[in-house]
C-alpha cells in the first residue's frame, strides 16, 4: 500500500486529495460523475456546489470566520480558491459556482500525484487506506458497503450506543435498514437578474455590514399575508406526511417554517431587522433577500428560500414577492436526502473508523453541515491519511481550536440524538474566566483557538515533510503553478 484511495471528488474529497499530494503521497481519486450523476448535481466538475453559493461570514471574530482562518493557516486549497472565485456578498464569502468548481477541477487534475478515476466505487477494501468523502448523495451500492462496515460491534473503548437512532428507524433511514442516518436537505431557487423589477427593490446589507450587495424585496403586511397564505396552499412535489420528515433545522424548507406559525418566516429567512428601506427610512414588514450567484451578476439566488413545492406552484408563489412578479427562474427549489453516519459510535478523533482504522470519513457523510465544515474535515482527513501512510502518528487538532471542536462534536456527541452541525462558538470549550460582553468573549475565544491551531500546525510540520515548500501554508497561486 503506497497510495491513498479517496472516494468522492466533492469539497471534502478534493481537499483531502490536495493535502495528501502536497505531502508527497500519491492519490487515486474516484468520482462517479459524469458517468453516473445524482439528483442534485448538474456537472461532472469537482467540488460542485448544489445548494447555496455562500461560505458564510468573513466578519472577524465570528465562528465561520475563525474556522476559515484556521483552514487558511493550515493550507486549505479550496478556501484559497473560494476567495479567488468570490462574488460580492456583503460580509459573507460567496462564490461563482462555475468558476470555483472549474478552478478546483483544474488544480486537482493538474496535480501529478493525483490519479483521477471516473467510475463508481461499489466495494471498500478494508486493507487499503481509504477516505470516504461521498457526500450527502452516496450511491446505493456504496451505502451498502458502508453499512457492512458500520454493523461491526463497537470496541470496548468506543461508545456503546446503537449506531442507528430511533428517529432514523422510524423513517427507514439508510440503505436496507443499516446503521445510517439521514435528514432532508434543500436547494434554493435562482432567478435571472434582468427579470427583477429593480424599481420595487433596494440594495442593502443587514446592519450595513460590508457593502450593499444584496437585493432586498420589501413586503407590507398585506403583501406578506397574501404570500403566506399562497405558500401554505401550494402543493408539494409528493404527497407525504410532512411531519415525519427528518429535516436539518437550519435548512428547513420555507413551507415547513411557515407551518409553525404565521410570523415564523418574519423571524427567519424573511427577517427585516437591520434592512432599512432607504425610501421609507424604516425596515419593511418582511423582506426577501437575493444574493448574487456569479461574477457576471446575471443571476441571483433567493436566500433561505429552499422548498419542495411543485415547480408550477413555486412560480405562482414566488412571483407574489415584490420585484419578482415577472421573474424567470433558472432553477427552482428542490429537496434531496442527505446521508450521514453516526460518527460518535464509529470514528475516532482522526476521523478513522475504530473497527477499521484504514478507513477514514470526511465531509457531510461524517456528520458536519456546511461547505466550510465539509472542506475542513476533508483537509484533516487528508493530513491524517498522509501521516499514516508515511508512518507517522496522526495528530488531531487541539480541542480549543475551531477545527478541534468541530471534530470533537462529530466524535463525541450524543449518539442517540446526533445531527450534523455547523461551527458555532457553542462547540468551543468555555473560557476559564467568564466575559459578559459577547464581542470581547468571542474575540478571546478566537485568539485562544488560533494559538491552539498554531501549536498543532507546528507539531504536524515537525513530523511531515511538505513536498516542494518549506512553508506549510504556502498555497498561493504562484506556489500552485510552481
Amino acid at each position: 500500500m503506497n497510495h491513498v484511495k479517496i472516494i468522492g471528488a466533492g469539497l471534502a474529497g478534493s481537499e483531502a486529495a490536495w493535502q495528501c499530494a502536497r505531502r508527497g503521497v500519491p492519490v487515486e481519486l474516484y468520482e462517479m460523475r459524469p458517468v453516473r450523476s445524482t439528483p442534485a448535481h448538474q456537472t461532472g466538475d469537482f467540488a460542485e456546489l448544489v445548494c447555496s453559493n455562500s461560505l458564510k461570514s468573513e466578519s472577524e471574530n465570528t465562528a465561520p470566520w475563525l474556522l476559515k482562518e484556521e483552514m487558511r493557516r493550515a493550507g486549505s486549497l479550496l478556501i484559497e480558491l473560494a476567495r479567488e472565485s468570490a462574488v460580492p456578498a456583503g460580509h459573507a464569502l460567496a462564490v461563482d459556482r462555475k468558476i470555483f468548481s472549474g478552478r478546483v477541477t483544474a488544480a486537482i487534475t493538474g496535480e501529478p500525484l493525483i490519479t483521477i478515476r471516473r467510475e463508481e466505487v461499489t466495494e471498500i477494501d478494508e486493507g487499503q487506506l481509504t477516505i470516504i468523502a461521498t457526500g450527502p448523495l452516496t450511491s446505493d451500492s456504496l451505502s451498502e458497503q458502508i453499512a457492512r462496515l458500520t454493523k461491526a460491534p463497537p470496541q470496548s473503548d468506543a461508545p456503546t450506543d446503537d449506531s442507528l437512532s430511533e428517529n432514523s428507524v422510524a423513517n427507514g433511514g439508510g440503505a436496507a435498514g443499516n446503521p445510517h442516518l439521514y435528514f432532508y436537505d434543500s436547494i434554493s431557487p435562482i432567478v435571472e437578474a434582468d427579470s427583477i423589477d429593480m424599481a420595487k427593490v433596494y440594495l442593502a446589507a443587514r446592519y450595513d455590514k460590508g457593502t450593499a450587495d444584496y437585493i432586498n424585496c420589501p413586503m407590507t403586511k398585506e403583501e406578506y399575508d397574501r404570500f403566506y397564505d399562497a405558500l401554505l396552499a401550494a402543493q408539494p412535489v409528493e404527497e407525504r406526511d410532512w411531519e415525519k420528515l427528518n429535516y436539518f433545522e437550519s435548512c428547513l424548507p420555507i413551507e415547513e417554517i411557515a407551518r409553525r406559525g404565521r410570523d415564523t418566516l418574519r423571524f427567519g429567512p424573511m427577517k427585516p431587522v437591520g434592512l432599512k428601506d432607504p425610501r421609507t427610512g424604516k425596515p419593511p414588514y418582511a423582506v426577501v433577500q437575493l444574493r448574487q450567484e456569479n461574477l457576471r451578476a446575471d443571476s441571483y439566488n433567493l436566500v433561505g428560500f429552499q422548498n419542495h413545492l411543485k415547480f408550477g406552484d413555486q412560480a405562482s408563489v414566488l412571483q407574489l414577492i415584490p420585484g419578482l412578479e415577472n421573474a424567470r427562474f433558472l432553477r427552482y427549489g428542490q429537496i434531496h436526502r442527505n446521508t450521514y453516519i453516526n460518527s460518535p459510535t464509529l470514528l475516532n478523533e482522526n476521523l478513522q473508523m475504530r473497527q477499521h482504522p484504514q478507513i477514514l470519513f470526511a465531509g457531510q457523510i461524517c456528520g458536519v453541515e456546511g461547505y466550510v465544515e465539509s472542506i475542513a474535515t476533508g483537509m484533516l482527513a487528508g493530513i491524517h491519511a498522509a501521516a499514516l501512510i508515511i508512518g507517522n502518528q496522526a495528530i488531531a487538532p487541539g480541542r480549543e481550536s475551531a477545527l478541534g471542536s468541530l471534530i470533537h462534536y462529530v466524535t463525541h456527541a450524543n449518539a442517540k440524538s446526533f445531527q450534523p452541525a455547523n461551527i458555532t462558538f457553542d462547540l468551543l470549550p468555555p473560557l476559564e474566566t467568564r466575559i459578559r460582553d459577547r464581542q470581547e468573549r468571542h474575540k478571546k475565544q478566537c485568539a485562544l483557538a488560533l494559538q491552539a491551531l498554531d501549536c498543532w500546525l507546528q507539531s504536524i510540520v515537525s513530523r511531515q515533510s511538505l513536498r516542494g515548500a518549506e512553508n506549510a501554508v504556502d498555497i498561493s497561486p504562484a506556489a500552485r503553478r510552481a
